[in-house]
């Protein structure tokens, strides 16, 4: 049997050689990667026979069974690629080494980097300056908004404070208002009388004895030197012993009762119960008051206190300075005018009392006043011509407005006692008095004084003085003065 020759087709050896492209491409590949990773030896090239085995296996075809090769010389001549090179990887190519620079350039270098290290010095410098800046801003603010806030609680605090002073201020005002509308009471003001001939009668009054003539002798003593007056004295002795003759009186109490009806029935004036005794302004106006006494009787005060209250009752006041003769009484009444808020009229010193009361009243008219309260020479009622003097001075009053003076006010010292009661009756026959002011009863046991005057002359007691307040001047209580005088 002769062997079948080895032929191959064009195609097949085509397709052997791309086959055998694509084993030296991956083997080529895998050494690149074996000199990356420094890995294991590379196995032995595939010989073209396994190639051709593996690629028929995959195809699924049985693999030929091997044929006898020809010989040599009968064998056709087929071209088998020869095997690629293993490309042999070129050596690294080193950097030439830098050349040393030069001098210069090692200084240029050394400038630059200093500029360079300069600037951010600075560039640094100028943002630490202005970060200090803003944390200066921020600590200027903050001091600000609390000197502002401190500031604003100091101010807060200085008007509480001068809240509360004013506050404390206007309750001490209103407390001394409050002090000098209330005064003293005439009970207090009558403590000294009390403790005078009072004391003495209420000595009588009581331990129970039976009332008889010594009884009524022991109480005439006493009345005679009260400083009531002896006609005034006799008149309740006999009122008294008229009683105990009629057996009305038959024990101290009784007697008591009975000596303080009369004399409240004698200071009363027959005016009803509760009966104002201050000075009544009528409807003319404007009202004159001439206000007269001796010297140190308290008249240029009594003017001043009369004022304060006129004042505080709506009144429109206006002070004539009359008493040119004393001394500082101009100055004195100036003061009281200045207190109360009401103008003065005064003239030189020594100029005439009659012409500087006919201005003031001319005044008055002409400012529509609603009082004039005219203060007058306070010359001892003994020396005729001074009488005459104020006589002189009702009547230029009344020419300068006909009617006035409305009112004639004698001031009476209760220190005085019974000479007081002599002084009004001079003074009454003089000017015709219409009310009297008893000033410095508080410093006198002669309080009764005031029954004498009631009974001997018949002149209400307006006003009494019980201390040195305005509120001292106490419009006078029949009522209150007998309950005062007996308590």
């Amino acid at each position: 049997m002769h062997p079948i020759p080895f032929a191959l087709a064009t195609s097949e050896i085509v397709g052997a050689a791309v086959v055998a492209a694509l084993v030296a491409l991956f083997v080529l590949a895998g050494l690149r990667m074996f000199r990356k990773r420094g890995a294991a030896p590379v196995d032995a090239p595939v010989s073209q026979g396994e190639i051709e085995r593996e690629l028929e296996r995959e195809a699924g075809v049985a693999p030929a069974a091997p044929q006898p090769l020809p010989p040599a010389a009968q064998r056709p001549s087929i071209p088998v690629p020869a095997p690629r090179p293993e490309p042999v990887p070129a050596p690294p190519v080193q950097a030439p080494a830098p050349a040393a620079p030069s001098p210069a350039q090692v200084r240029q270098e050394a400038e630059a980097a200093a500029e360079a290290a300069a600037l951010e010095a600075r560039k640094k410098e100028e943002y630490r300056q202005k970060k200090e800046a803003e944390r200066l801003e921020k600590e200027q603010r903050r001091l600000e908004r609390e000197e502002a806030a401190r500031a604003t609680r100091e101010e807060e605090a200085r008007k509480a404070r001068e809240a509360e002073e004013a506050r404390l201020r206007e309750e001490e005002e209103k407390r001394r208002r409050a002090e000098a509308e209330a005064g003293r009471t005439l009970a207090a003001g009558l403590e000294k009388t009390r403790g005078g001939f009072m004391a003495r009668l209420q000595g009588i009054f009581g331990g129970g004895r039976q009332v008889d003539e010594s009884t009524l002798a022991e109480m005439e003593e006493i009345l005679f030197t009260a400083d009531i007056g002896v006609k005034t004295a006799t008149k309740l002795l006999e009122s008294a012993r008229e009683k105990v003759k009629k057996r009305e009186l038959d024990d101290p109490a009784k007697l008591k009762a009975a000596l303080r009806q009369e004399i409240a029935r004698i200071v009363s004036l027959g005016t009803p119960a509760g009966a104002s005794r201050e000075l009544a302004i009528g409807a003319a106006r404007p009202w004159v008051v001439m206000v007269v006494g001796v010297n140190g009787s308290g008249k240029t005060t009594t003017v001043g206190k009369l004022a304060a209250k006129l004042g505080q009752a709506g009144h429109r006041v206006l002070l004539g300075a009359g008493d040119t003769f004393r001394a500082a009484a101009g100055e004195q009444l100036e003061v009281w005018a200045e207190r109360v808020g009401a103008p003065v009229v005064r003239g030189k010193d020594g100029a005439d009392p009659a012409s500087v009361c006919f201005e003031a009243v001319k005044r008055g008219v002409e400012e529509k006043s609603d009082v004039v309260l005219l203060d007058t020479a306070g010359r001892l009622h003994t020396k005729a011509p001074l009488m005459e003097e104020l006589k002189k001075v009702k009547r230029v009053i009344d020419k300068a407005f006909p009617g006035a003076p409305h009112d004639v006010l004698l001031v009476l010292d209760a220190t005085n006692g019974q000479n007081a009661i002599a002084q009004a009756r001079q003074f009454h026959e003089a000017l015709g008095v219409t009310g009297i002011a008893l000033t410095k009863l508080d410093g006198t046991a002669k309080g009764g004084v005031v029954i004498g005057i009631s009974d001997e002359l018949g002149i209400p007691v307006r006003y009494v003085g019980i201390g040195e307040k305005v509120a001292d001047l106490r419009p006078f209580d029949p009522a209150e003065f007998v309950d005062a005088l007996f308590e």
